[in-house]
């Protein structure tokens, strides 16, 4: 991942996830080619840049990947990893074919660890097929009213159609805060999940710093 594009996914992240006093916006200054504030409660908007410019959206697709899987498959299914989950590129947690995970254990992994075998297999899971569940994320888009968005896969890896803004982006995170797991998740520092066939379990650490 670029220095651009991690300054860019960071605040987009951070677009949502705090109330800042609105006197503290006009100060504000971003590196990020697009960025907004959004205070949660209110969804009132403190501070924004290039809001509404069309780009590519990386790690942060997976707030949609939880927010559909939490609403539509329940936390303590069973799940088996595939070969195409386990031959996707980029970070993961190393699953092999026929290991078996709680859906919870798999949405740990996507948030904590921004596992993409686990957002493959999470799509599998909910929809039978990648391109199912990126109906399912493009579905939800629309119904939370949103313009430019589009995703063509659950994990954020590039691809042609597979984009959105900071305001759709801060929406959709907003919504996704509204689900008590999906708070729970993104404040956890550090979580552990098995790994079969070893004497210890994956550690998933936070991502985000703060």
């Amino acid at each position: 991942m670029s220095k651009k594009t991690f300054c860019l996914i960071w605040s987009l992240i951070l677009s949502v996830l705090f109330c800042v006093p609105s006197f503290a916006a006009s100060n504000v200054t971003v590196s990020a080619k697009s960025a907004l504030l959004l205070e949660c409660s209110s969804g009132s908007v403190l501070f924004e840049k290039n809001a509404d410019e069309r780009l590519p959206m990386a790690s942060t697709t997976k707030i949609m990947t939880a927010l559909v899987a939490i609403e539509k498959c329940p936390l303590d299914r069973i799940v088996t990893a595939t070969s195409v989950s386990c031959g996707v590129e980029g970070s993961s947690i190393y699953m092999r074919e026929g290991e078996k995970f709680t859906m919870e254990e798999l949405l740990y992994a996507l948030l904590l660890a921004s596992a993409n075998d686990a957002a493959c297999l999470i799509a599998e899971e909910v929809a039978g097929d990648i391109p199912s569940f990126a109906e399912m994320m493009n579905s939800k888009a629309a119904e939370l009213g949103l313009s430019d968005t589009h995703f063509s896969n659950p994990h954020g890896l590039d691809s042609d159609g597979h984009y959105t803004t900071a305001h759709d982006l801060a929406l959709i995170a907003r919504q996704a805060m509204t689900q008590p797991l999906f708070r729970e998740i993104v404040s956890t520092r550090r979580a552990t999940i098995p790994w079969e066939g070893r004497p210890y379990s994956r550690v998933l650490s936070n991502k985000n710093k703060l």
